[in-house]
């Protein structure tokens, strides 16, 4: 998954005004605490939060890839002699995705919450998407509101959102 071809200057800040954060698990921090921490589960070590908070910030802003992030992931760990739980491609995964797509999602918020905005388009509309094979069954359980309606106080992204 690449980021964004152009800087994405609402999610660039959304990342950006995040304070570090050492953590022992990912329950330390719960819902919109995150919203405020940068957090890597397990990573106690300030160096070693920064290093992994630069290569996420690299993805936002310079739109590296995963690969380009497992890299330095792989270089950071070395680095700081870290043990984390889970295998690496799950681990590193689960931290670029989740960083990236919350980023992303908080910046086109912020976007869609601008008063020029909300004022030219009151509404929002989301369309559920379905995934093949089983397109005809929609995972409901997982989907958000669909139709015409206001959406304040929705909890974005969806559950099951992907970009």
């Amino acid at each position: 998954m690449r980021f964004a071809s152009v800087p994405f200057k609402e999610a660039i800040d959304f990342f950006r005004q995040k304070v570090n954060l050492p953590t022992e698990k990912w329950t330390d921090l719960m819902n919109e605490m995150h919203s405020r921490a940068f957090v890597v589960a397990g990573a106690m070590k300030s160096e070693l939060l920064s290093d992994m908070r630069t290569a996420i910030d690299d993805a936002i802003s310079k739109g590296t890839t995963i690969t380009e992030f497992r890299k330095a992931f792989d270089e950071t760990v070395k680095k700081h002699g870290w043990d984390y739980k889970g295998n690496r491609g799950w681990r590193t995964g689960v931290i670029f995705n989740t960083n990236l797509r919350v980023a992303w999602s908080a910046g086109h918020y912020k976007q869609m919450t601008d008063p020029d905005v909300l004022k030219a388009r009151p509404y929002w509309r989301y369309r559920r998407a379905f995934r093949a094979p089983e397109a005809a069954t929609p995972r409901m359980e997982r989907d958000c509101p669909s139709g015409k309606r206001s959406l304040v106080g929705l909890s974005l992204p969806c559950k099951g959102f992907r970009l």
